[in-house]
């Protein structure tokens, strides 16, 4: 017989995966229960505020889990901005994409506003900050010359997790080596040396 913790974890393990394929609105209890194998009237049992709880359970800890790994990616790689971006960008394509777009525009404003504002506030300390830090250590080091760092740290999380939706039959190179030059286009620009 499984135990409660291991029921839990199963049902936030489909709980994410779901909610990552398909999004807040098209993911229902039944979905998540049946992913499990258990009853749905059984999952208000594991989690009793049902699938807003899951929800917000499964964003923030996935959350959580690239903001450690994001920040061990820079830590890996100190004091040299193109390594740290490329460790982050091999830790963001290792990972499923995290549309933030649809979270944003589709998921949060179908969930109680608190709940949304905590989880914008994780979401930017989570996946913008850490490369925005990494842009201000590289800036006062000399590396890079950019007064808007935070908007360039948004558009290098952006242009990464990009990659995940290119077909792959349309790859010529692998999504990393896309990364890398995207990378390099960021910190050299796209004039000629």
């Amino acid at each position: 017989m499984r135990s409660q913790s291991d029921t839990r974890e199963r049902l936030l393990e489909a709980a994410e995966q779901l909610f990552t394929e398909r999004g807040f609105g098209a993911v229902g209890v039944k979905d998540i229960a049946q992913a499990v194998g258990i009853h749905h009237a059984s999952l208000y049992h594991h989690s009793p505020g049902g699938k807003e709880e899951l929800f917000v359970e499964v964003i923030k800890r996935g959350l959580h889990r690239h903001l450690t790994g994001i920040t061990a990616a820079i830590t890996s790689e100190e004091g040299n901005l193109r390594a740290q971006l490329r460790a982050i960008a091999a830790w963001l394509l290792s990972h499923p994409p995290i549309d933030l777009l649809r979270l944003a525009l589709s998921d949060m404003p179908q969930i109680d506003p608190e709940y949304a504002d905590e989880i914008s506030t994780l979401a930017h300390d989570a996946l913008i900050e850490p490369i925005h830090m990494a842009l201000r250590a590289a800036r006062d080091r000399g590396e890079i010359a950019v007064l808007d760092l935070g908007n360039v740290a948004g558009a290098i999380f952006a242009s990464v997790e990009a990659l995940h939706t290119i077909p792959s039959m349309y790859l010529i190179k692998t999504r990393y080596e896309m990364a890398c030059d995207l990378i390099d286009i960021f910190i050299r620009g796209m004039r000629p040396e």
